[in-house]
């Protein structure tokens, strides 16, 4: 099979993706009873597997294409007939790709995220599911987004929250409605970290200080009290904007974000397979300093 994309190797995550798909099948059959049901146990009946959904998906979001139905019928059915020889029409693949969102959201959390490196860093951004003049009859999200506020005005939607090691490797990540508190999933989030976390002022709060084996470290706020810190917290809290870079290429390369959805569903599918792209993309932010180097940085007071 041959699938090529400017940016992914679409070989290797089919490989991937279609390697875990086997084992998290076998998993479910095992773990997860069957509901009792009149006839027939009713299943996921399509001529064209998960693996091969989760795949396409996973594509678009590193194929350049600003819509998901030009892709598919300008990209996939023209030129990848023979990697997927049972494709189906546009319309039923919409229909087919909420059967792919345990697996992508297991596949996520279980093979792209990356190595616990004692450095981390936390943002959060607006996911907008609509045009701010639409949001009051928008009947999609309708219960399940709110109100929020960026720092370039008012949005309808989520906020994503995310977690990234100093390589640009996702580490965590959490959905919630626009108008929740940046502090309030971090507890969760942060569970199985250890070392800094670098935040914006956003972040401080006194329990959040208080926890065992991270330290969050922010930028003080012009009514709190000055602070000695170490000229190496005080580097890498300069560095801390590179999450906001992973949050552009996640909008403007991944395209985790537009208001054109018509289920929930589809718009996790959208957002979990653009997140699963992001960490097999080759040219992540990073901090560019060697491990080696960051330890040998004098660990003085400034």
């Amino acid at each position: 099979m041959s699938l090529s994309l400017a940016r992914l190797d679409l070989t290797q995550i089919f490989c991937d993706v279609d390697d875990f798909y086997r084992e998290f099948e076998q998993f479910c059959e095992r773990a997860v009873p069957r509901l009792p049901c009149d006839g027939q146990p009713k299943g996921y009946q399509s001529r064209l597997s998960v693996s091969e959904v989760m795949t396409i998906v996973i594509a678009f979001h590193g194929s350049g294409y600003r819509t998901f139905k030009d892709f598919y019928n300008q990209k996939v059915l023209a030129d990848w007939r023979d990697a997927f020889p049972n494709l189906v029409s546009y319309g039923r693949f919409v229909e087919l790709m909420p059967w792919s969102f345990m697996a992508l959201v297991s596949f996520l959390n279980i093979c792209c995220f990356g190595e616990v490196t004692g450095i981390s860093l936390i943002d959060s951004t607006a996911v907008a599911v609509c045009h701010i003049k639409r949001a009051k009859v928008h009947k999609t999200f309708k219960g399940l987004a709110g109100w929020g506020k960026s720092s370039v005005g008012w949005y309808f939607g989520f906020k994503l929250h995310l977690i990234i090691n100093d390589h640009g490797e996702l580490l965590a990540v959490s959905l919630t409605p626009g108008n929740t508190d940046d502090r309030k999933p971090v507890p969760d989030m942060t569970k199985n970290l250890v070392g800094k976390l670098f935040g914006d002022r956003g972040y401080i709060s006194q329990a959040l200080f208080e926890r065992g084996l991270l330290e969050l470290m922010t930028k003080r706020r012009k009514n709190m009290k000055n602070a000695l810190m170490p000229l190496l917290d005080k580097i890498l809290l300069r560095k801390r904007p590179i999450i906001e870079t992973v949050n552009d290429q996640l909008k403007s390369l991944c395209q985790i974000e537009h208001s054109r959805h018509r289920s929930p569903f589809n718009f996790l599918v959208n957002l979990v397979s653009g997140l699963i792209a992001y960490a097999y993309h080759p040219d992540k932010p990073s901090l560019g300093i060697p491990n080696d180097e960051l330890k040998a940085l004098p660990q003085a007071a400034f």
